[in-house]
């Protein structure tokens, strides 16, 4: 999907309430980019959150390194939060694993989404537990992974769409492997993706 051509961008909070029905398209357009806070389009309402903590980042760049190489074998793209439009909404996904490469892209399209991943926050359990999991099936994602390190002790779980819902595939925690052969042959130790 090509960037939306660049329209005077918006830096105060007075010019962002101005407008009342957010999109992607005009989130892309008008907010500047940034390496800071996420900023996505749900529902016509922006959202704003700073990035998670710092075991939170490790996992993510570990497991994106390790798929990305998994996906590259087959002819598969992972990228770590990635632009996601999907209709009016913008989704920033902590992971995803994609049909065609993004680069040069400002976003991908929902649908070059092969696989999707959520990194679970203390403080966004219910957003990467149940809210993503249903937006990412209601576009017909077909797979979906989810981390959790609940007490620092990770756990990976894939889940597969079946019938417009996740159903859990395959799951491992630290000290054991988790192995998928599907959508792609992918293997880790989830203790890995910690740096102790």
């Amino acid at each position: 999907m090509a960037a939306p051509a660049r329209a005077r961008q918006l830096h105060t909070i007075e010019e962002w309430t101005e407008i009342e029905e957010w999109t992607a398209d005009l989130a892309l357009r008008l907010l500047p980019e940034t390496n800071g806070r996420k900023i996505e389009v749900f529902r016509g309402s922006v959202i704003v959150s700073p990035h998670a903590n710092v075991d939170h980042q490790t996992v993510s760049t570990e497991l994106v390194y390790a798929l990305r190489q998994a996906a590259k074998a087959v002819g598969l793209f992972a990228y770590p939060e990635v632009n996601l439009i999907s209709g009016d909404d913008l989704f920033i996904p902590d992971f995803g694993v994609f049909r065609v490469s993004g680069g040069g892209k400002v976003a991908m399209n929902i649908a070059d989404a092969l696989l999707l991943g959520e990194i679970v926050s203390p403080g966004n359990r219910r957003n990467d537990i149940i809210d993503r999991p249903k937006q990412y099936a209601a576009a017909g994602v077909p797979w979906f992974m989810r981390v959790e390190c609940r007490n620092r002790v990770p756990v990976v779980a894939l889940h597969s769409l079946v019938e417009g819902e996740y159903r859990p595939v395959a799951a491992a925690a630290a000290g054991t492997r988790f192995v998928m052969r599907e959508p792609f042959a992918f293997e880790i130790d989830p203790a890995d993706l910690l740096d102790e």
